[in-house]
């Protein structure tokens, strides 16, 4: 009988907790209109999973960590999007002007907080993000946002490689469909990340908001 795949991870280690660190950052990954406007090419349908986010960005807010939120940006035609705007079509939707590019209802940023805006998958590639964080003494990296399987696995990846320990939360990120998200849950939880529910989450940040104050308003 072929091994259970729970049983197999389990007897290499896999699914090992880390636990947060001592300074978190939470890190706001692509909450944008393509995802939620129905007529939208990328619309995912991931509603639920942006009202988890907003309050957690609450809690996170409260706590006065860091907060970084990022976007996705290309000049017209996508010259700086190179291979990855060719292979995906629907990523004209992040054409400088464009309104699928904008905040959803609910969010923005507000002042002190930091907004990125990448060209690739990751957070972390082609941005200063690993060296903001690195300048602030984060050392964790709490993820949110879309979509699963790309964004957020590509994000939770670099973050990791770069020595920061990544939260992912899991309510707060979402993809269009179920496999790819809980199939990419489970990887980044076997070997990347620590997936963390909500709840806990926002427990965690509310212990930091009853600590002292921070330096400033972002962090």
């Amino acid at each position: 009988m072929a091994e259970d795949l729970d049983a197999n991870y389990a007897r290499a280690g896999y699914h090992q907790r880390i636990g947060f660190g001592r300074t978190p950052a939470l890190l706001v990954v692509d909450f944008v209109e393509a995802y939620f406007e129905p007529s939208s090419p990328l619309y995912a349908g991931v509603e639920a999973t942006l009202a988890s986010a907003l309050r957690v960005l609450a809690a996170a807010r409260r706590a006065g960590i860091m907060r970084i939120l990022t976007n996705v940006q290309y000049q017209k035609g996508g010259a700086n999007g190179g291979v990855f705007f060719r292979k995906v079509p629907a990523l004209r939707s992040f054409e400088i002007g464009n309104p699928l590019g904008a905040w959803p209802k609910g969010l923005s940023a507000e002042p002190g907080e930091l907004v990125i805006s990448k060209q690739y998958p990751s957070a972390f590639f082609g941005t200063s993000l690993a060296s903001t964080l690195t300048a602030n003494g984060i050392d964790t990296a709490i993820i949110m946002g879309v979509t699963t399987s790309g964004c957020i696995r590509a994000t939770c990846i670099d973050a990791v490689s770069h020595g920061f320990i990544p939260i992912i939360v899991e309510q707060a990120v979402g993809d269009r469909a179920e496999g790819p998200h809980r199939a990419n849950l489970y990887d980044m939880s076997a070997k990347y990340a620590d997936v963390v529910s909500e709840a806990e989450t926002i427990a965690y940040l509310d212990r930091l908001a009853g600590q002292s104050a921070p330096k400033s308003a972002a962090r």
